[in-house]
């Protein structure tokens, strides 16, 4: 994996050493993504600027270094990323062995782009990646994305230059450029815990979507911003008519085999996530079968009980004769974590479970320099128990009138959460689902929420939402509408499918991906995600329903193909997520640090959150036994990064 940054000025202003001097500042804080080497391009008569640090995991040799000019002179490329089709996408550019220097996916990539152009070329390329490509000839920048979301690319003016880098602290590096905070965002990230895509925690500053590209003129005006791939179309278009039952899991299982063949191409050490769940345990099962040494395989656990996952990822590693590691995480880890969450996530990011994500990728970095993880599974195949309530609550939306619902969510959500919380733990949580009985007074508010929401995309954000109430936090938001949660598209499709298609477009991106390429890239580690190939995606849209959910149960095509390599019994229990006791944590080793970050003074001399409001959550959690950590933690993690902001 690498980072890249770059600049087009077309002042004319600066020399060539001030163009190179900028770009190598820009690469330079992207140096943890990419240890192993530098390099740095510029053309001082268009004012362009191009900037790499290079992690080597393919072709560690001269011949991979970057920014790579194509052969014919026209194309210069900076790239992060990894392709998985590098001979097919030759093949398919027309590129003999002998054309290229070396056998870097980035020569084929620059190749192809020289060859076919940029769309094309990016259309017919499989894998995770960000990339910059300047036309020579035409005076044009390119910026691009993989279709997931799995590599980021962002970009943003100052003083009429067009900045762009992998991260956002590689435009920073410019000097004098200070942009300010976008209260939308700040609404979005204490309503979802990130912040989605185009947008970013800073006015005028983008990211580039996932499946896009994006073309500048020399003057660094956008020309273009357009899909080369869209989940959306492909799921409208894939007809649902493939093979069923048994046949149906033979077929993931070649398919598969195949993806998780080709991520397991490295010239470095590499290993695997283990969780002991469905997604990561089918992926190291199959590396298994595919490797002539025992796979590497880490694994966090918690002293906590209720959170610890640890036995049954230790449980499937014994099974699958693999060379096991595990840590143990405790509150003083996660205190050790803390304060280097704000500069790694670059913007704020509000889901906990970075926390052991980045112990996760540290164990695993001493060991390998690639690890393959299970993301994707849920979003593809159905696994998440919301997807199955939505089309139930669709249900008591059309069977109850307004006013009934309106009463049901009153009743419901008057009841504080504390005490719901209590019922959890006593008799009526053992009457439920074992998932339910913690944090009991969060999902009936949910619930609560949902039962007052108006259509699909209504009752989708209510049940993904922490805290709607987030805009009156906010001081000086507009309301604006996250557009991604617009299923206008797909109306048609079950609540269970557009729920399915929304996350794909947001959640997996913009938090998921988001969150294990901060953590891994922070120790220089690449993480590949086998299940997120476009050939498994339109698989898994051509699924029968029932061959997605059975007997209440999501993903069960992905279920029976590992109990062909692991007993059921080690790896079907209920879903736990990777979650933390984060909420504990607050009001005991963590209490101080967040008194500190939300001290009312504070609060109030920053002037972007209400105290009041912000003050009354703190407290209720802290002190009244209120389970508000969803609420707390993305206002924390905004704070924190304010603060290292200001140093």
């Amino acid at each position: 994996m690498c980072g890249l940054a770059g600049l087009v000025d077309p002042s004319g202003g600066r020399t060539a050493e001030e163009l190179d001097e900028l770009a190598r500042m820009m690469a330079d804080r992207l140096v943890h993504r990419g240890p192993d080497d530098h390099g740095s391009w510029v053309d001082p008569a268009v004012g362009v600027a191009l900037g790499h640090r290079r992690l080597s995991v393919v072709d560690l040799s001269d011949a991979g270094h970057q920014p790579m000019v194509s052969a014919d002179g026209r194309w210069v490329l900076v790239y992060n990323g990894e392709l998985y089709n590098t001979s097919e996408l030759r093949n398919w550019a027309g590129l003999g062995v002998r054309d290229l220097r070396g056998h870097s996916d980035t020569e084929v990539l620059l190749e192809a782009i020289a060859s076919r152009g940029v769309r094309p070329a990016v259309s017919q390329a499989i894998g995770m990646f960000a990339f910059a490509a300047w036309d020579v000839e035409r005076r044009e920048l390119w910026l691009g994305r993989d279709r997931f979301g799995e590599k980021p690319m962002y970009y943003g003016h100052h003083d009429g230059a067009l900045l762009f880098g992998s991260e956002l602290k590689a435009l920073r590096a410019i000097p004098g450029y200070h942009p300010s905070v976008d209260p939308d965002s700040l609404v979005d990230l204490l309503q979802w815990s990130w912040v989605p895509a185009p947008w970013t925690i800073y006015h005028g500053v983008r990211k580039v979507c996932p499946g896009h590209v994006v073309r500048f003129d020399a003057a660094g005006h956008l020309i273009e911003d357009v899909a080369y791939w869209s989940p959306v179309d492909v799921a409208l278009r894939t007809p649902v008519n493939g093979p069923r039952g048994e046949d149906a899991v033979d077929e993931l299982a070649d398919l598969l085999g195949v993806t998780v063949a080709a991520r397991m191409v490295s010239d470095v050490p590499l290993g695997a996530f283990l969780s002991g769940g469905i997604d990561s345990s089918t992926v190291v099962a199959i590396m298994a079968g595919c490797s002539s040494q025992p796979v590497r395989t880490f694994s966090v656990g918690f002293t906590e009980q209720a959170y610890d996952e640890s036995p049954y990822a230790r449980a499937v590693a014994q099974h699958l004769g693999t060379d096991h590691y595990e840590l143990v995480v405790s509150p003083a880890d996660a205190l050790q974590v803390i304060p280097l969450l704000a500069t790694m996530y670059d913007e704020p990011f509000g889901d906990s479970s970075q926390i052991p994500t980045f112990l996760l990728s540290q164990l695993a970095r001493k060991h390998v320099t690639v690890a393959l993880s299970g993301d994707g599974g849920d979003e593809l195949f159905g696994g998440y128990d919301r997807y199955r309530h939505l089309d139930r609550l669709r249900g008591v939306h059309r069977s109850l009138a307004s006013p009934l619902r309106r009463q049901a969510a009153a009743v419901i959500g008057g009841i504080p959460v504390d005490r719901w919380d209590r019922w959890g733990e006593g008799p009526l949580g053992r009457l439920g689902p074992a998932v339910f009985r913690r944090r009991l007074g969060h999902r009936a508010h949910k619930v609560a929420r949902v039962l007052r929401a108006v259509g699909v995309d209504d009752v989708y954000r209510a049940m993904m939402a922490n805290d709607n109430d987030a805009g009156a936090l906010v001081r000086g938001s507009t309301g604006r509408l996250t557009s991604a949660y617009q299923g206008s598209s797909f109306s048609d499709r079950s609540g269970f499918e557009q729920a399915m298609l929304m996350d794909t477009l947001t959640y997996l991106p913009d938090d998921l991906l988001a969150k294990v390429d901060r953590a891994s890239m922070a120790v220089s580690l690449e993480a590949r995600v086998p299940l997120l190939d476009p050939a498994v995606f339109e698989f898994a849209w051509g699924l029968h329903p029932d061959d997605r959910v059975r007997h209440g149960r999501g993903k069960w095509v992905v279920r029976r193909l590992l109990h062909r390599y692991v007993p059921a019994e080690l790896v079907e229990r209920p879903k736990m997520g990777f979650g933390i006791p984060v909420g504990e944590w607050l009001r005991g080793p963590l209490r101080s640090w967040a008194d500190d970050l939300l001290e009312p003074s504070l609060l109030a001399e920053q002037g972007y959150l209400d105290p009041v409001g912000v003050t009354s959550r703190w407290r209720a959690h802290r002190d009244q036994g209120d389970d508000l950590v969803f609420q707390l933690w993305p206002i924390l993690m905004f704070q924190a990064w304010l603060l290292e902001e200001a140093s």
